[in-house]
Order: C-alpha cells, then sequence, then structure tokens
C-alpha cells in the first residue's frame, strides 16, 4: 500500500523528508501533546493522552495561544528539549 503524506507548511516548494522510524514500544518515552488552540482540539488529544498513558508513555501537554499564527520560539524550544515525541490536534 502506498501512503502519501502532504506537509501544509508550504505548497510552492515540495521538499522530501524521510520517515522516522517508529520506537518498538512507547513505554518510557516522553511524549508531548500539542493543542494548537483550535475548538475540540483539547477533546482529540484528552483521548490521545488516555491510550498513551495506557502503554506506558509520559505524556506532557502544550497549548499554542493562538492557531492564526505559528507556535512561538520558546514553546517550541520547550517541546523539543523535553520531548521525544509530539502529536499536535489539528481538530474542530
Amino acid at each position: 500500500m502506498t501512503r502519501v503524506l502532504l506537509d501544509p507548511t508550504n505548497e510552492r516548494s515540495v521538499l522530501q523528508r524521510s520517515r522516522v522510524e517508529r520506537p518498538a514500544s512507547l513505554h518510557g518515552k516522553t511524549i508531548g501533546l500539542l493543542d494548537i488552540s483550535k475548538p475540540r482540539g483539547d477533546v482529540f488529544l484528552n483521548r490521545i493522552e488516555q491510550r498513551l498513558t495506557g502503554l506506558g508513555a509520559t505524556v506532557l501537554r502544550f497549548k499554542k495561544p493562538t492557531f492564526t499564527k505559528p507556535a512561538p520560539v520558546d514553546l517550541r524550544h520547550e517541546i523539543a528539549t523535553r520531548c521525544e515525541m509530539v502529536i499536535e490536534a489539528l481538530a474542530d
């Protein structure tokens, strides 16, 4: 099965990115959940957090001030330094 991943950050130039290898287990991993401040994103992330903690992961929650702008540099830095993986909520 061929899967196509779309990158919403820039449609003008196509950037080739290799997929990151999946870990064998999430047990003991620190995973950041980023709420981009769109309606009901927190509902989605609440459920994801339940599933991840059930698999033995440590979950850290983060929230952007607004969905209309990129995450502030200090927030991106905190996520990058504290988490091994991140999931971003894009729900409405």
